[in-house]
């Protein structure tokens, strides 16, 4: 299996970046001090010259990730183990491999789902473990139908407004080193990809879940998150939440991403 690390210094500047473009309240992220969930997102960033990235602004199937033949790439889920706190100013290393590869036909034809697995220490000790799904799929073909996206359950305990405009996702992307068009092309996105408006991250989606389950139940030590349709930025969303299960509702009713956490027993 291809695996290649990454070492990064942990600056608390760019977690403290993050922080402000979310809109969280509360202290910021200083030295010595654990970072909220996911938050690794904005650190060990690859970055690669013009001439090594696709269409799309990721880098060139080949380059890191195997080429399997689509040329539309998204983030399907994922899955975290919050093993111990991952802490600013830290110096850590995130390991990534390539774990699994699969090809299918669906519906809407060739389908090629990638599993790649960042294993994260700071010292000698491993802080998380998170495993990230990707699919990749051809372009839509003109005029063929949407496929319909499964409705959002209509029962919560709590649910909030979210709304993700073009200024967010341009700071997510730039903090998270993230150059995947659909999310500030909206010609590409619209055009070449088929949606219907820029698209908010589904990084970004999940960032917004955890931090809602880490307030309403305490500290997480798993987290599980699928997407099941594309949030566009022009939408109105709602976090939804339900005991320890977790939702993003669309605008117009459907299920965008659902998501599972567990959390650390109170003493």
């Amino acid at each position: 299996m291809k695996s290649w690390s990454v070492d990064d210094p942990m600056d608390p500047a760019r977690a403290a970046a993050l922080h402000a473009a979310l809109g969280l309240g509360g202290a910021l992220p200083e030295p010595g001090t654990a970072l909220p969930p996911f938050f690794h997102q904005a650190y060990f960033w690859q970055v690669f010259p013009p001439g090594d990235l696709g269409r799309d602004g990721h880098p060139r199937a080949g380059r890191l990730l195997p080429d399997l033949g689509l040329a539309r790439r998204m983030w399907a889920g994922g899955g975290l183990e919050f093993l111990a706190p991952l802490v600013a100013g830290r110096p850590a290393r995130r390991t990534t491999t390539v774990e699994k590869v699969t090809q299918k036909t669906g519906r809407t034809g060739p389908l090629a789902f990638l599993t790649l697995r960042h294993d994260i220490t700071q010292g000698d000790k491993t802080v998380l473990r998170e495993r990230q799904d990707l699919v990749f799929r051809q372009d839509p073909q003109p005029g063929a139908p949407a496929p319909t996206p499964p409705e959002a359950p209509q029962e919560a305990d709590h649910r909030q407004e979210a709304r993700f405009d073009t200024t967010l996702l341009f700071r997510y992307s730039a903090l998270t080193m993230n150059g995947h068009r659909i999310h500030y092309d909206l010609d590409y996105a619209q055009g070449t990809e088929g949606y219907d408006g820029l698209v908010v991250h589904g990084p970004l989606l999940a960032q917004r879940l955890m931090l809602l389950a880490a307030t309403r139940l305490g500290t997480l030590t798993s987290f599980e998150f699928r997407a099941t349709s594309a949030l566009c930025h022009h939408e109105t969303a709602q976090l939804c939440a339900k005991g320890s299960q977790f939702w993003v509702t669309g605008g117009d009713g459907r299920l965008c991403m659902t998501a599972q956490a567990e959390v650390r027993e109170r003493p």
